[in-house]
């Protein structure tokens, strides 16, 4: 916490009734003490460019000591010099060490920081919920006049977490109504959409996995993986859930390539049985297999540089990065997943027709 007394003040409090008396003004012994004690410039000394204010006061050791500075005269209009302690009390006292204000209320400063396992937003809550807990019951007590909130770091991630409460739905949002366009079907569109969700999932259980002990702890031509990713307790930030924005829409590819070739094959073959229809999906799933992994591949060794760097930003793009890689490693379950949907519903699709 700043120290906010401790600072020695010379106090000189002016008796008026005492300067009426000898006629000398506020303005006068004000002025005065200015002159002795702080100086006043009267003119520059010019050596050369540069520049020095030359000050009038009092010598060092006749300002330095109350005593002297109580004995110092005071002239009067009458010729009479009055010594200063008559016509004021000087006194010393302990202030502020510095006057900070903001919002226009004096404030002081009390810095704390974090264990590493913790986020900032929780450490905030936690404080402020123990402070709580102490004022109900009695161990602390705010004076009248005196409160206190939290700033710093958390203030940002507040903000953002907000902001990300209405753009992570929008995006979702402008993710699906793209996929509609392209198929016109708010079905397969909802199959696609499964695989952002099973994306979603994947990235979660790597950032879970970051901060077990046990993930990755061994060596590899004598470095550590865990040591070569960085790995360690990672928090919701900004920064992960930037990732989660990005890995939405790299894992709609996979369905969607895969969604777009069962629709061309369905076009074509036109199924007319449940084993037409399981052969169809199989054809499709099987060629688009290829192209999917390729995706998925290339996305996580595009990656892989980004967790394994140390330079400047690297404390922002690893954890950005995380989710996309996790998403990436668990999306390759969609290829099992369209096609299995895509078959149920023309398997249902089938047997309404045939029921009808």
């Amino acid at each position: 916490a700043d120290r906010i007394v401790g600072k020695p003040y010379l106090e000189i409090d002016v008796d008026r009734d005492q300067i009426a008396r000898y006629g000398i003004a506020m303005q006068e012994i004000q002025h005065f003490i200015e002159v002795a004690l702080g100086g006043v410039p009267l003119t520059k000394t010019v050596e050369g460019r540069e520049r020095y204010p030359v000050r009038v006061r009092y010598a060092r050791e006749l300002r330095s000591d109350p005593e002297k500075i109580r004995r110092m005269l005071v002239p009067t209009g009458t010729g009479a010099q009055i010594p200063l302690a008559q016509l004021a009390d000087i006194t010393y006292r302990q202030g502020p060490q510095a006057i900070k204000s903001e919002d226009t209320f004096l404030i002081s400063y009390v810095i704390f920081d974090k264990i590493d396992r913790f986020s900032e937003v929780e450490v905030v809550s936690n404080a402020k919920a123990f402070l709580q807990q102490q004022i109900d019951s009695g161990s602390l007590t705010v004076p009248a006049g005196v409160s206190y909130e939290f700033s710093g770091n958390y203030e940002n991630q507040v903000r953002a977490a907000d902001r990300l409460a209405v753009i992570l739905p929008i995006a979702l949002l402008i993710i699906f109504l793209i996929i509609y366009f392209q198929f016109r079907s708010v079905t397969t569109t909802a199959m696609i959409f499964t695989s952002i969700f099973v994306a979603w999932s994947g990235g979660f259980i790597l950032v879970w996995l970051y901060g077990q002990p046990w993930f990755l702890d061994f060596s590899l031509f004598g470095t550590n993986l865990r040591d070569l990713f960085q790995m360690g307790t990672v928090n919701l930030s900004i920064a992960v859930w930037v990732g989660f924005i990005a890995l939405f829409g790299i894992a709609s590819e996979g369905g969607v390539v895969m969604a777009t070739y069962l629709d061309q094959l369905f076009h074509r073959n036109k199924p007319e049985s449940l084993d037409q229809i399981r052969s169809t999906v199989m054809e499709a799933a099987g060629r688009r297999i290829r192209p999917t992994m390729m995706t998925t591949a290339t996305t996580i060794l595009a990656l892989l540089p980004v967790l394994t760097s140390t330079g400047r930003g690297a404390d922002i793009m690893i954890p950005m990065a995380i989710p996309s890689v996790g998403g990436m490693l668990l999306q390759i379950i969609t290829l099992f997943v369209v096609p299995v949907l895509y078959a149920i519903w023309k398997e249902n699709q089938l047997k309404l027709i045939t029921e009808q």
